[in-house]
């Protein structure tokens, strides 16, 4: 039997092959994202909007586990994305606004998906490859 595990995957783009830092920035805003959209700390206590709060909770006390992963193309991330929408899971899809890369041209970078149980995630996930 697997331990409880919860954790959140960051899926990026490969195709657009994207400098390093602008990977790592984009990653960053995807893992964050969830929480600046839906949910706020008051106190010691977790206010949310979030989807599986107590999954939430235990990912932020208990080591931000993350796992990056990558597609080949923007209609795989979309259907990764959408995906986890469909199972009721966290997600954020981000979308870079282009000043820096992608000629101004508002570009899909990646999407995160959790904080939520390891084994809910690999359904959507398991047969991407490691970035």
């Amino acid at each position: 039997m697997s331990s409880r595990i919860v954790k959140q995957v960051i899926v990026m783009r490969k195709d657009l092959n994207m400098r390093k830092g602008k990977m790592i920035a984009q990653g960053a805003h995807a893992s964050i994202a969830f929480l600046t959209r839906h949910a706020t700390i008051e106190g010691n206590t977790l206010q949310t909007s979030v989807r599986n709060p107590e999954e939430v909770q235990e990912w932020m006390t208990k080591g931000f586990t993350k796992i990056c992963l990558s597609v080949d193309s923007e209609e795989e991330l979309d259907r990764v994305y959408q995906q986890a929408l469909e199972d009721g899971l966290n997600a954020t899809l981000i979308t870079d606004s282009g000043l820096t890369e992608f000629g101004g041209v508002p570009t899909k970078t990646c999407c995160a998906i959790g904080p939520n149980l390891n084994t809910d995630i690999d359904k959507i996930t398991k047969d991407l490859k490691l970035l």
